[in-house]
């Protein structure tokens, strides 16, 4: 399995909210809150008295139904997605303003990658400068090894300060947000690996795959556009949510997947933290034995998790820096 070609794959200011937002959430709330009994009722008032931020935050972790299908632990339970991503875009909405980045500063990232069938967990960590100009590394030997990226017109895939451009220039108005993903024609092109056929991905796929690309690389995020993304993310299809989803770095967090448009094995999550709503990584959670052509025995069993973990996407002055 290439699981560096798997990962990549995987790849301003908007209003406080309005009463198209609170009304139908203080609406579903209410309805929760009649006829649970005299035991809510007595947890509603306590509730009450920790304020407004609670008894949303009560609303987001009461689940549906149970998950159907396999879990990959006992504790995952389904979300009500609209009122999670609700919560999510208050609260990117109110975090400190991000800095446009320098062409000569670097993004750092740091990612952890346990593989199916495996124990290990891989560390990986990277500086890319903010240009695309150079990468840096740790080698081996422990030596910080820093390389010149040659441009290359036919590569498909942007620099750090590509994306940037690219985000911001996105709307911030979340359906004119969606409609300018979804014909972005860069995402629609993608890259095309020689003898493989092209295909290009439904739009409703594309634009939750960007969407999660852009949430992944958070580091000079403007606050309020991540607001609009969450918003955006809501008015896709098919989206759920799933509490108790594992990352590689075992951190417990709210399981984002989007139910597919081709019948594959794997169920797909994107992590993220259930109280900053942060990225945290990727899980893929295979549901049935995984054969390929020829094979007598599964490559994968049902039950098997991939699991990433995204430990730090910041900005810093130089490589080797970590913050």
């Amino acid at each position: 399995m290439d699981d560096l070609r798997s990962l990549r794959e995987w790849r301003a200011e908007v209003p406080e909210p309005g009463q198209e937002w609170i009304i139908p959430e203080r609406r579903r709330l209410l309805t929760r809150m009649r006829g649970r009994g005299q035991a809510l009722r007595r947890r509603l008032l306590v509730v009450g008295a920790l304020g407004a931020a609670t008894v949303l935050a009560v609303a987001i972790l009461r689940p549906e139904s149970p998950a159907s299908g396999p879990t990959n632990t006992p504790s995952v339970v389904r979300l009500d997605s609209s009122v999670v991503l609700a919560h999510a875009a208050e609260v990117a909405g109110g975090r400190e303003s991000a800095h446009v980045p320098l062409p000569t500063q670097w993004h750092y990232t740091k990612i952890l990658d346990k593989q199916p069938n495996s124990d290990t967990v891989k560390a990986r960590e990277e500086w890319m400068r903010y240009d695309g100009k150079q990468r840096a590394v740790f080698g081996r030997d422990g030596k910080l090894v820093i390389r010149d990226i040659p441009p290359d017109p036919g590569d498909d895939d942007l620099s750090p300060q590509q994306y940037d451009a690219k985000l911001r220039a996105l709307p911030t108005d979340p359906r004119k947000l969606l409609a300018k993903v979804t014909g972005d024609r860069h995402w629609i092109k993608g890259a095309h690996e020689e003898g493989v056929p092209k295909s290009v991905a439904p739009d409703d796929a594309r634009a939750y795959s960007v969407i999660m690309l852009y949430l992944s690389r958070y580091g000079s995020m403007p606050p309020r556009l991540e607001a609009a993304m969450f918003r955006a993310l809501a008015l896709i299809p098919g989206v759920h949510i799933e509490q108790g989803v594992w990352d590689a770095a075992g951190r417990s967090g709210l399981g984002v997947w989007r139910e597919g448009d081709f019948d594959t094995p794997e169920r797909r999550y994107d992590i993220l933290d259930p109280v900053t709503y942060r990225y945290l990584g990727r899980q893929m959670l295979w549901l049935r034995d995984y054969l390929r052509p020829g094979d007598s025995e599964p490559m994968l069993r049902k039950g098997a998790v991939w699991n990433t973990a995204l430990l730090s996407s910041v900005i810093v002055d130089r490589p080797g820096l970590r913050d």
